[in-house]
């Protein structure tokens, strides 16, 4: 197979002697915005993970990419290529229509712990392999290790029978899976072409492929303490992988979703895992419930559970309000080894924060704005985050939103509480909190939350 693309590639170069040296070409044609076969993006993927290709000339073909761009038969090539560059999951085993969730990833973003639950208990088997939080942006994986108890690491076999057994597995993402992507994103990393929309989408549609789900749901974020900034941006990408989607026989389901502020009231690893009960409970904040209720029935209707949006929005507001989906997370929880009091009792079995400091308004008004991305910054300088993978997170720390956007506040009442467990509270920390919140003089309009929702047979 390898020496086929090699030959492949010499055909389409015109040059011969060792594969290596077709790179220049293959780099040059980007670089002059040529459309790229099949073979060359296998043969590019091949090279990167058996570490033939030099790093300066892999560095220079993304940098092509991002200027240049990809066409979408070019990204379904590189899609694909990464998708089967590792280990790829073999779901077959359980019976329906399974179906993925993933987000862009933002501040306070407990979706993924309330949704799945809400999901499952509608009847959507759901095999899920979750990332952990870098920067200002939070991680499902860390929160589940937030419960103590509670595995995230469980054997292939261990963790489809736990699908087939209770519709539910949860787990930290498959070191052997699509290792192109973990040696494609370190350099894009560092070589400012993270923004590559085209690269995103094969990042995250590879990941998700390669993962086995028959229908996957995304959750596109937009705003300040997103990936995307714009909503123009945030469309293009939510085409890509639906493209994507398209061509490899996979339904996708997207919601553009705002991240101008955070979601909810909490941010932080223990914080959110509480806050996420108290949604599964009937309770909790509107554009939290509004938000995972949207992301669910999604689900929901992509495996085919329901034949509208709204019969499927039904059926997921009946298994919130009677209990079934706190059941669920209480069943994941115990399946992976967790301790089930945190349902009953979150903060006697959670994390305790042992370090708190006030943020307090300095004058009548309402809240015109929180800024998501000041937000997350002030949780990960207090200890909830990593700047580094490698970096140790504390699980206490964290923010609790008192006031929200829209909310009336007078002069020395408490905006927003920081915590943390392992160490004082960096003044920098408090600072960037307190910069976060906008205080006007006039109540705000309602903000959307879900800017649009699209498949395959939006216009």
């Amino acid at each position: 197979m390898r020496m086929d693309v090699c030959q492949t590639v010499r055909r389409i170069t015109g040059r011969k002697g060792r594969c290596i040296v077709q790179m220049v070409e293959i780099i040059r044609r980007k670089r002059d915005g040529e459309t790229l076969p099949k073979a060359v993006w296998q043969y590019l993927i091949d090279g990167v993970v058996r570490g033939e290709i030099p790093d300066y000339q892999v560095s220079a073909f993304l940098m092509a990419i991002y200027f240049q761009g990809m066409n979408a038969e070019e990204t379904v090539y590189l899609t694909e290529a990464m998708w089967h560059s590792g280990e790829v999951l073999d779901l077959s085993s359980i019976p329906g229509i399974k179906v993925d969730k993933h987000s862009t990833g933002g501040v306070g973003d407990k979706t993924t712990l309330i949704a799945l639950p809400l999901a499952a208990a509608c009847g959507v088997p759901i095999a899920k392999m979750s990332g952990r939080g870098l920067g200002h942006t939070g991680g499902t994986i860390d929160k589940l290790e937030a419960i103590p108890g509670f595995q995230t690491t469980l054997s292939k076999n261990d963790f489809l029978k736990q699908v087939r057994e209770i519709g539910l597995a949860v787990v930290g993402q498959s070191e052997g899976l699509v290792p192109a992507d973990k040696a494609l994103y370190a350099l894009r990393d560092v070589t400012a072409t993270v923004e590559s929309i085209p690269l995103i989408a094969s990042s995250i549609m590879s990941k998700k492929l390669a993962s086995g789900a028959d229908a996957i749901v995304l959750d596109v974020k937009v705003g300040r303490g997103a990936f995307m900034p714009t909503l123009e941006r945030a469309r293009a990408l939510a085409q890509a992988m639906i493209a994507i989607g398209e061509r490899v026989g996979r339904k996708v389901h997207v919601l553009l979703t705002d991240m101008d502020e955070p979601l909810g009231r909490d941010v932080g690893n223990a914080n959110e895992v509480k806050e996420a009960i108290e949604v599964l409970s009937g309770g909790g904040d509107k554009r939290l419930v509004d938000l995972t209720v949207a992301v669910a029935a999604r689900m929901v209707l992509a495996a085919g559970g329901a034949g509208s949006d709204e019969e499927a929005r039904e059926k997921v507001l009946t298994c919130r309000e009677n209990g079934s989906a706190l059941l669920k997370f209480e069943a994941l929880i115990r399946a992976q080894g967790g301790d089930i009091r945190v349902i009953r009792e979150p903060e006697r079995f959670l994390p305790a924060a042992r370090y708190e400091e006030e943020i307090r308004a300095e004058r009548d008004g309402w809240v015109k704005a929180i800024d998501a991305r000041l937000v997350g910054e002030a949780a990960m300088l207090s200890g909830a985050g990593r700047e580094t993978k490698a970096k140790a997170i504390d699980l206490a720390a964290g923010i609790h939103l008192e006031r929200l956007r829209g909310e009336r506040v007078r002069a020395g009442e408490v905006l927003a509480r920081l915590f943390a467990g392992s160490r004082p509270i960096p003044q920098v920390a408090v600072e960037r909190l307190a910069e976060a919140f906008t205080i006007g003089d006039r109540a705000q309009d309602e903000k959307p939350l879900i800017y649009d929702i699209i498949d395959a047979s939006s216009p």
